[in-house]
């Protein structure tokens, strides 16, 4: 029998180890978790991947969660999504990360007209393709509005290797988007 909890109660069933309130779980924040998690990945299959490892161990550690409020279980689970993410960012790094920010960067940011010109699908699409420490980066800063300190202590960088990390992110996106813009004008 199929049961819509709220929040709080969702997460006690789900810590009583309940099977509706677990398939529930997975059905309501999976596609979302999964969205997160692509940002993060080169493919979908990896998504795949991070989005089933997170919402296990959100499930293995549901009991630690606290209501703080409405939207506050994805919010928690989210946290768990971008750690799976970031862990695996790290594993595949290596040791060594280029910081090498002396180069300038002479583009100059696009206007917002060029802006709206641009498909949402194609920003998608070049933020996926940044390598991996770059697109983590990119998204803990741009999109889930970390510091470049809480990114340094995340990623185990320095703060001003973030902000070298990012700098290399911002230039590569906005090569792509001339190159659209010059491509399209022909």
């Amino acid at each position: 029998m199929y049961q819509e909890w709220e929040e709080q109660e969702l997460a006690r069933q789900c810590s009583e180890k309940n099977r509706l309130a677990e398939e529930e779980l997975y059905n309501r924040y999976a596609a979302r978790i999964f969205t997160l998690c692509r940002r993060y990945t080169d493919n979908s299959d990896d998504a795949k991947d991070l989005m089933q490892e997170t919402l296990i161990k959100a499930l293995g550690k549901i009991s630690t969660y606290r209501y703080s409020g409405r939207g506050s279980l994805y919010g928690w689970i989210s946290r768990i999504a971008i750690n799976c993410a970031l862990n695996q960012t790290r594993r595949k790094r290596g040791k060594t990360v280029s910081l090498d920010i002396r180069e300038q960067d002479t583009i100059p940011e696009p206007t917002e007209e060029e802006m709206e010109t641009i498909p949402q699908e194609k920003l998608l699409e070049w933020i996926s393709r940044l390598p991996g420490l770059r697109k983590a980066v990119f998204n803990l800063y741009c999109i889930d509005g970390y510091s470049h300190k809480d990114i340094g202590k995340l990623l185990g960088i320095s703060e001003k290797g973030s902000a070298g990390v990012l700098a290399k992110a911002r230039r590569q996106l906005k090569e792509e988007i001339y190159s659209y813009l010059r491509d399209k004008e022909q």
